[in-house]
């Protein structure tokens, strides 16, 4: 992550990864505004691009190909990423409201979340069709169709609902591809058949005559069945009927009809037409709030009625950005007026492809070459990222809006005070944990709320306390996530021994900046971490919150414990069996992140590894009598297993090829990204046995690698390993495996106790 020099004046907030906005990261990647700070909120990670999906459908491009990766492209924007669904606006406070995390604040908002076909408009379609937007809920279904062709036997019917440009070239593309299939696999295509269904009595109406003959004689000559002139009026379960009285037996129905807006805009208050787009005026800003633009299909430009086509988002992100920009430093927005004709590029599937643009038709291979050249050239302009300069500068505070906010964006750079004068103002810190609600317990006395400078707790008769502190820096750009990672984190020390969690007291660090931006910070960090430790059973009972230049957090954790049933490191008996709750890989992944050198399903799949709780899988292990355990952190793997084998006087066995790895793991090693604590952690190479014949495994690296909020590593006897192994999967850690087994020890007091086997 990017930590910024100037202070945060203006917050930019991007609902949705559409094309406009991915304009809007480079834009503002190759020229930032000192003090505007840019947030996107996207469910997705990768986002499509409409243009190549036919293509993708077809087969000719991967999913790599057509896909930009946000998180990447918000790293190198220095945009922070909040991975979540925004569910409304509450325009009075200015913030958005998200699905899954707490309300994102805003002084300029822009949306650009596309459309989805108007499914509840038909009975039935809801819930037995598929529409084509999003792209990743069809993208799912359409994976799992291909699957379904493996082994299947007989007629299929696939029948699309929507003739115009994108139900024709989806049509042709899946036809194409599942007729290859079959091919291959030495299956009869003419089984597959295809419907194309409109209430209109053309096809394509937008387009001239010329280019609807064409597609008519194309869909023709593939075998597809076009019924044009009646709507359809329901959908069953693999039944479709229409407003004529026709039915047809269906195995799929998929939905390319007239798109709308979400639902949930209906009560933002903004001026919207009669499909549920937002209504905006030549600037790009909403016709009811100068604060709120919109671009790509989910606006209505009032003055320039155009089609919902992907080149109109596209041409919206340079004028959109500049926009932002001005309206950031407190310049009036411009007009954008869009073309007026526009060149459309529609393919066949086959690699063939029609040109159209008002009355111009044509057509061809190279048509679709042409259109191919196009397609990459768009993608590489966000994928292949040039690398950028590191512009430090004093503190600018053009975007500030009146004289206070620049006199604290001044102060909040210059000459900053230590020791209690760096700790965050009492009024901020009050307003940002007010609306926190950590657990109550009965053994605590004295808790957050209360006015007193220390939390009073009670141990009760026949417990020990456990107590253990964690603190690091942020490691992404969301506060909210990084403040659930740091407290699981945290909590894993105390799971580790067997103990239950009772108090946490945080210790902070935040960025300089104006009150109202640390607020939040402290607000959105604080609710992920509050949420992890209400559901770990541990109360929030105090802390301390002080000013730096990068975000921090760490928790001192009380624990407690039956003193008889203490797992330490010291448990391991020789003929156990060595267990493994989570993959490793985090610190070669987020090393990669930094980099722009990971993939972000990647970073998305070691986030959900690291904000999962090891509570559940400790209880499991003190079930099947574990009495060695610890959490694989900042050591690695093999660090935290020879911290186990000497004072347990053990030698122990690692079956490398059965460690859990993250996706991209491997890739990232094999790259040689490494965290910057690997050479460290790598000094305890001596630990193993002949590791020269070792360094050149593909998960050698990996076993250094340190982890944030790693997994479980224990023992258990070998006669109960299969049983726990099963039990911990149940319970939702699905990558647990057992890694390897523990020995006699060799030579007492040898430096060498690990050996490794593939």
């Amino acid at each position: 992550m990017r930590t910024p020099d100037q202070p945060v004046l203006r917050d930019i907030v991007l609902v949705g990864g559409g094309h406009s906005h991915v304009g809007v990261l480079k834009r503002f990647a190759m020229n930032p505004v000192p003090g505007v700070r840019l947030t996107l909120i996207c469910r997705d990670t990768h986002t499509p691009y409409s243009g190549m999906l036919p293509g993708y459908v077809a087969g000719h491009y991967s999913y790599d190909d057509v896909h930009i990766d946000l998180s990447r492209l918000a790293e190198y924007a220095g945009a922070r990423f909040y991975r979540d669904e925004a569910i409304g606006i509450d325009r009075d406070q200015k913030r958005v409201i998200c699905r899954g995390r707490p309300d994102v604040p805003y002084d300029i908002l822009s949306i650009n979340i596309g459309s989805s076909p108007q499914v509840n408009e038909v009975e039935g379609a809801a819930d037995h069709a598929v529409p084509v937007k999003p792209i990743t809920g069809f993208n799912n279904r359409w994976l799992a169709l291909l699957s379904r062709i493996e082994n299947h036997d007989g007629p299929l019917s696939i029948s699309v609902v929507g003739a115009g440009a994108g139900g024709v070239e989806l049509t042709l593309a899946m036809q194409f591809r599942l007729t290859k299939e079959l091919k291959q696999r030495g299956k009869d295509p003419d089984q597959l058949h295809f419907h194309l269904f409109d209430a209109a009595d053309e096809i394509l109406p937008t387009h001239n005559p010329k280019v609807r003959e064409i597609f008519r004689k194309t869909l023709s000559e593939r075998g597809v069945k076009v019924h044009l002139g009646s709507p359809v009026r329901k959908v069953q379960e693999g039944l479709l009927l229409t407003e004529s009285g026709e039915s047809l037996q269906t195995d799929e129905v998929l939905w390319v009809t007239r798109a709308g807006g979400p639902e949930w805009l209906k009560d933002t208050g903004l001026a919207l037409d009669e499909s549920l787009f937002i209504r905006v005026r030549d600037t790009l800003q909403s016709e009811n709030d100068d604060s709120i633009f919109a671009a790509g299909d989910i606006a209505n430009v009032t003055n320039h009625p155009r089609e919902k086509a992907g080149v109109f988002a596209v041409r919206q992100g340079p004028p959109l950005a500049d926009n932002l920009k001005r309206m950031a430093l407190g310049k009036r927005a411009r007009d954008f007026h869009p073309q007026k004709s526009w060149l459309a590029l529609i393919s066949t599937g086959d690699k063939y492809a029609v040109a159209s643009r008002g009355n111009m038709e044509f057509d061809g291979a190279l048509v679709w070459r042409w259109k191919d050249w196009i397609d990459r050239r768009f993608m590489k302009k966000f994928n292949d990222l040039p690398a950028m300069e590191d512009d430090a500068k004093l503190p600018d505070t053009a975007a500030a809006q009146n004289p206070e906010e620049a006199s604290q964006a001044i102060s909040a750079v210059a000459m900053r005070c230590g020791g209690c004068g760096a700790k965050v103002g009492s009024t901020v810190l009050s307003r940002a944990l007010g609306e926190l609600k950590p657990i109550e317990r009965d053994d605590i006395l004295i808790g957050l709320h209360a006015p007193d400078d220390a939390a009073v707790l009670r141990v009760p008769p026949g417990k020990a306390v456990v107590h253990t502190v964690d603190f690091f820096r942020a490691f992404i750009d969301d506060p909210y996530v990084f403040g659930r990672v740091a407290a699981n984190h945290s909590l894993g020390d105390v799971f580790a021994m067997g103990a239950e969690a009772q108090s946490a007291t945080a210790v902070a660090t935040v960025p300089y900046g104006i009150e109202s931006k640390v607020e939040d910070v402290v607000f959105q960090m604080m609710s992920g971490a509050v949420e992890v430790l209400n559901e770990a059973g541990c109360a929030l009972v105090g802390g301390h919150t002080g000013e730096g230049k990068e975000l921090a957090l760490g928790f001192a954790v009380n624990g407690l414990i039956d003193p008889d049933e203490v797992m330490s490191k010291g448990g391991l008996r020789a003929g156990d069996v060595l267990i493994l709750t989570k993959p490793i890989g985090t610190g070669t992944l987020f090393a990669a992140h930094a980099r722009l050198a990971a993939r972000g399903r990647w970073i998305d799949s070691a986030l959900a590894s690291m904000i999962q709780s090891n509570k559940l899988a400790a209880e499991c292990l003190r079930r099947y009598g574990s009495r060695a355990c610890t959490d694989v952190t900042g050591f690695g793997l093999l660090g935290h297993l020879v911290e186990m084998t000497r004072p347990s006087g053990v030698d122990a066995e690692l079956d490398l090829s059965a460690i859990p790895v993250l996706p991209g793991a491997e890739e990232t090693a094999a790259a040689g990204i490494l965290s910057s604590l690997q050479p460290a952690n790598i000094r305890l190479r001596r630990g193993i046995r002949d590791q020269e014949k070792w360094v050149k495994h593909p998960r050698y690296p990996l076993i250094f690698d340190p982890q944030t909020a790693g997994g479980l590593l224990a023992s258990v006897s070998a006669d109960q390993a299969e049983a726990c192994v099963r039990e911990l999967k149940s319970l939702g850690y699905p990558h647990t495996a057992i890694i390897g087994r523990v020995l006699p020890q060799d030579v007492e007091g040898a430096i060498e106790p690990i050996s490794l086997k593939d």
